[in-house]
């Protein structure tokens, strides 16, 4: 680039070059400006749901709205998640066909109304296990009479068993055999007995066996099942008694245990967890 310099004698014409850097910096600010121009000129991308649509949502009950107690569990029918069942406190258990809008009541005829567990097998989605007896710990929590089996979508039930269990926490269903149930039963919550702990049946319910007893105390809260490996089960313990002016909520005997036999034995996890009276 040529630079032209005035003197005293007139116009002297000298060769000359700006500095690399003015030219680096303008260069750079060339960029920057057409990069925040072209990132202007770009449209973002709309949402596929708008704030403003979740903003409007509100969660509404629906229903059943008689079922005379609190809500203990509810199950979905995977192939058809239009069908719920609900299993209540002291209402028995309650059916929906349409998601909701309405409800059945399909439990009435039975000589107990407390529920602690409904399970829909996944295999077989007209076989319904309900368990009895709810597994609160209130003092107004009723004792059911074992277990109970429906093979028609919940039209017709028999009982299965277990009836000195009075209180059913978990249910789970083998994912491709309906036939193979565990039971996680705590026992009475107002005195000890013998009839608590994790109960499986191979036969559908017409033989039970209890894969896992630790007392007349403590019986089994929950049970949870592997779905890829269903010889894995993992298991809660739970030591618990009310009296008349006072709750006891927990004890040495509670704790998890882990199967991977299908519950032929059992390892009681420690690694991490609290230890001593738990609850």
């Amino acid at each position: 680039m040529l630079v032209h310099h005035k003197d005293k004698g007139g116009y002297d014409m000298k060769k000359g070059i700006f500095s690399s850097r003015f030219l680096l910096v303008l260069c750079l600010g060339l960029a920057v400006s057409l990069s925040l121009g072209a990132k202007k000129a770009k449209k973002e991308p709309e949402p596929l749901l708008k704030e403003s649509i979740l903003d409007g949502l509100r969660w509404r009950c629906i229903g059943p709205s008689n079922m005379g107690g609190r809500i203990d569990d509810f199950a979905v029918v995977e192939s058809n998640p239009k069908i719920i069942y609900a299993g209540t406190a002291s209402g028995g258990v309650w059916k929906t066909t349409n998601n909701g809008v309405t409800w059945e009541p399909i439990f009435d005829d039975q000589i107990t109304s407390t529920i602690g567990d409904v399970t829909v097998a996944p295999s077989n989605p007209g076989i319904i296990w309900v368990g009895t007896g709810e597994p609160n710990n209130r003092q107004s929590s009723s004792w059911g009479d074992g277990i109970y089996k429906s093979t028609d979508g919940g039209g017709t039930w028999k009982n299965m068993g277990l009836r000195d269990t009075h209180h059913i926490g978990r249910i789970v269903i083998h994912p491709t055999n309906p036939d193979i149930v565990y039971v996680a039963a705590l026992g009475h919550l107002w005195g000890p007995n013998k009839e608590r702990g994790l109960f499986r049946t191979m036969d559908g319910g017409k033989t039970w066996s209890n894969t896992k007893f630790i007392d007349e105390n403590t019986g089994f809260v929950d049970v949870a099942l592997d779905h890829e490996n269903p010889n894995v089960l993992y298991v809660a313990a739970y030591q618990r008694r009310r009296r008349g002016w006072g709750f006891n909520g927990g004890g040495p005997g509670s704790g998890l245990y882990k199967t991977t036999d299908g519950g032929e034995t059992w390892a009681r996890l420690t690694n991490g967890l609290p230890s001593g009276n738990t609850g």
